[in-house]
């Protein structure tokens, strides 16, 4: 018998970057030449926007009014109430990030050079030292908390939804005042802190609002699915500036004369919420078609009724599913805010618009927008961050 000889295995190159580059880069003629002609366009664009970045353009801009892009026109003397604010949402922030991150390392370098940017950003910002201290505390408090989360126990981490509940009310009263604090009205509020308010209220609002809709389109109720039918397609055909003005201008019209008049910003949520609540509807949806027959055959099997199968079986499965669309659709409404200052709301856009309108600051609008666009990109960015970390973490693209 004769015998099959054994073959050495197959040779394997070392993972160098030039082997990397000429397997991914350079593998053909043709791949050869659209890498040296990126190469030399990304070249030209990122040395003109460097040569105009420290030679033409006018920093003094920001400078000067980097209080008005972040809190308007809240009254200084009350700063530092948005500062303990900014501190709560951090630590809170670090103790749900640390708790989403307890598989992985505790340092790992992206994380340590996004902490090195914010502690050097901190250092050098154009601003006074108090608002730097602050600032770094800031920092300190959410990188504590990221460590502290490492060390409490999962079965107390599961109650970190209702803590960011219960925070809301303390956030709003340091924010707006009341009850030993002087008020502070909402026509002063302004810049990022309008910005974030508007998006995060929206979002809590609109999540459960849609998942209902979801679910009463695929209700066995024909007057429960008709409704939510007709609200889902109705403001679906309707564009979101549509909703705003109704909201905004139309809806005083239509109330009675000694009704009191809503707050602007509550019109403003109502009209974010509505319209994000009808297209998350149909991404809930989506994700209810998904759930296999099987899942909801064997529930009633074992005695569930509709309630307990829809909260316990079919719900969590759904929203699995469709965490990337969700997290896309709440970063869409993030970006939606924008469209208030069309109404005279002065947040982040709409602050830079009236930054923009002063006679010093006439012409300098690559620096202010430039300015608002990287700050629309890193909270983008870190919800873009945290849908994806959420997806490996309940393993959505596997069965």
């Amino acid at each position: 018998m004769e015998t099959i000889p054994v073959l050495p295995p197959p040779a394997t190159e070392s993972p160098t970057p030039w082997n990397w580059a000429r397997k991914n880069l350079f593998s053909t003629w043709y791949n050869s030449i659209l890498t040296v002609v990126c190469l030399i366009v990304a070249f030209q664009v990122i040395t003109g926007i460097i040569v105009w970045a420290t030679t033409k353009a006018q920093w003094r801009v920001l400078e000067a009014n980097l209080p008005l892009f972040f809190a308007g026109r809240f009254p200084s003397e009350s700063y530092w109430r948005l500062w303990i604010v900014s501190a709560i949402i951090a630590f809170l922030g670090g103790l749900s990030w640390g708790n989403i991150q307890r598989q992985e390392r505790l340092w790992n370098p992206p994380l340590l050079i996004i902490l090195g940017a914010a502690v050097v950003g901190a250092v050098i910002s154009p601003i006074d030292l108090t608002s730097r201290l602050y600032l770094l505390g800031i920092i300190i408090a959410a990188v504590a908390s990221y460590a502290i989360a490492r060390q409490i126990h999962p079965k107390i981490m599961e109650w970190m939804p209702a803590i960011w509940v219960l925070s809301f009310p303390i956030i709003l009263w340091l924010i707006k005042g009341g009850l030993g604090l002087t008020e502070v009205s909402t026509n002063d509020w302004g810049g990022l802190v309008l910005t974030l308010f508007l998006a995060v209220i929206s979002i809590v609002l609109s999540f459960p609002l849609g998942v209902l809709l979801a679910l009463g389109r695929q209700s066995s109720l024909p007057v429960v699915r008709l409704l939510s039918t007709l609200y889902i397609e109705i403001i679906r055909g309707l564009p979101l500036i549509g909703i705003l003005f109704l909201g905004q201008v139309m809806l005083q019209l239509f109330l009675p004369p000694e009704y009191p008049k809503l707050d602007r910003v509550i019109r403003a949520i109502a009209g974010l919420t509505l319209f994000s609540a009808a297209y998350l509807a149909e991404n809930v949806r989506g994700g209810l078609q998904a759930v296999p027959r099987g899942q909801i055959e064997a529930a009633r099997s074992i005695g569930l009724n509709t309630p307990l199968l829809t909260i316990l079986i079919v719900l969590p499965q759904a929203l699995r599913t469709v965490i990337p669309a969700i997290g896309g659709q709440f970063i869409g409404l993030f970006m939606d805010t924008s469209l208030l200052s069309l109404f005279g709301m002065l947040e982040l856009v709409g602050i830079s618009r009236a930054v923009l309108a002063n006679p010093s600051y006439i012409g300098r609008y690559a620096e202010v927008y430039l300015f608002i666009g990287i700050i629309y990109w890193i909270f983008c960015y870190s919800m873009s961050l945290a849908s994806r970390k959420i997806e490996r973490t309940l393993e959505v693209n596997q069965r």
